[in-house]
């Protein structure tokens, strides 16, 4: 007795599921004549056809270009009328915010390295050396260092919350390798049973993954904590290296 074959699953496609939050850019195609053959004149439109597609278009890099008028007496008696310059992130600097935002997001969340993003721009005629997006992304730390400690703070007056170190690669200057550090990430998300404090979380880093660096992350906080099996949350003063 032959088998009965199993009904296929429909493809999942994303034909027709564009986000309605994209901009639409609407084409319209007419024929090369409306006019009726028939010699009654143009013919009436009963209805159209609608096909999408997804477009995307590569980041574009502009100039802004600031312009600030100088304005004086026409008779000399007075000063001189000038807007104040905006205030920067970066004072004096060659990026705006939107590019400083670009590169973080480029390499802390899409995890595209620094020398990377230099050839990526470079492509665009844009000659930004690893050096110089290092510098950007050293200010860009300074500034959103008050961010990090008031949401560590808030995470931290949290009753419940969870724990757990992962080892990253670091540059070792003057050796030509990496070395081993930790990434120990601390989170908050009551959402699974009913709680109110919105979800967050913070990473902190550590040349080791011993349990005095989660006493020194975690001070200040006295809830349950939820963490692995790891023995240096249990001793954090004498556990680990």
């Amino acid at each position: 007795m032959t088998k009965p074959r199993k009904k296929r699953k429909p493809a999942q496609r994303n034909l027709g599921n564009l986000p309605d939050h994209l901009e639409r850019i609407e084409q319209v195609i007419e024929p090369a004549s409306i006019t009726c053959p028939c010699g009654c004149g143009e013919m009436v439109r009963i209805g159209e056809d609608r096909t999408e597609r997804l477009d995307i278009v590569p980041a574009q890099a502009r100039v802004i270009v600031t312009i600030r008028p100088k304005y004086a007496c026409p008779n000399k008696d007075a000063g001189v009328a000038q807007a104040p310059a905006p205030v920067h992130l970066i004072e004096g600097g060659l990026p705006t915010e939107g590019t400083l935002a670009q590169v973080a997001v480029s390499k802390y969340a899409d995890h595209c390295p620094l020398f990377r993003q230099a050839q990526i721009y470079a492509r665009s005629g844009l000659d930004l050396h690893r050096s110089t997006l290092a510098g950007w992304m050293g200010r860009i730390s300074f500034h959103l260092a008050p961010v990090v400690d008031h949401l560590f703070k808030d995470i931290k007056s949290s009753s419940k919350l969870f724990a757990d170190e992962t080892r990253c690669p670091v540059l070792d200057p003057g050796r030509g390798r990496t070395k081993t550090g930790y990434l120990w990430a601390i989170a908050r998300d009551e959402r699974p049973f009913g709680g109110t404090a919105p979800p967050g979380v913070v990473f902190c880093y550590a040349d080791g993954r011993g349990g005095k660096h989660a006493t020194e992350f975690l001070t200040g906080f006295s809830g349950t904590l939820q963490v692995d099996g790891y023995t240096g949350y249990n001793c954090p003063d004498q556990t680990g290296p």
